[in-house]
């Protein structure tokens, strides 16, 4: 569990945001929904480490998250709702051939992107994680 792991996680979350602000201004919405996804993947990931777990796969990083948090009580069911969302975004994204996520999608995308990198944030912060 180190602490400048978690930190550059979160830095890269938050780069990942702002890579796919400049991607919906491009109109590139299925490169936008796969970094949105990825900047909660890895607020996600942050937050495991603070309890050692570590994953594989996507899917294990997802589950973990809604197990050893969500259902815990230590973050609202709907954030985890929000990453199963933009994981299926990403999916559709990636692999669909024809265009089919719209701007709507990814303007609401990046708003749940938001604010699941504030609230991870706000609790590495609470659970002193991020004072170095």
């Amino acid at each position: 569990m180190n602490k400048d792991e978690i930190k550059a996680l979160l830095q890269k979350a938050e780069r990942y945001i702002k890579s796919a602000e400049l991607l919906l201004q491009d109109k590139d919405y299925s490169s936008a929904a796969s970094r949105l996804y990825y900047a909660m993947f890895y607020g996600a990931e942050a937050v495991l480490l603070t309890k050692g777990i570590t994953s594989s796969s996507h899917k294990g990083v997802v589950a973990a998250f809604g197990k050893h948090f969500v259902k815990t009580g230590m973050f609202p069911q709907h954030l985890h709702a929000w990453l199963r969302e933009a994981f299926d975004k990403r999916q559709i994204g990636d692999y669909e051939s024809l265009p089919v996520l719209t701007e709507a999608d990814i303007q609401e995308l990046l708003q749940k992107a938001r604010q699941f990198a504030s609230d991870v944030e706000a609790y590495l912060r609470k659970e002193d994680w991020l004072h170095m």
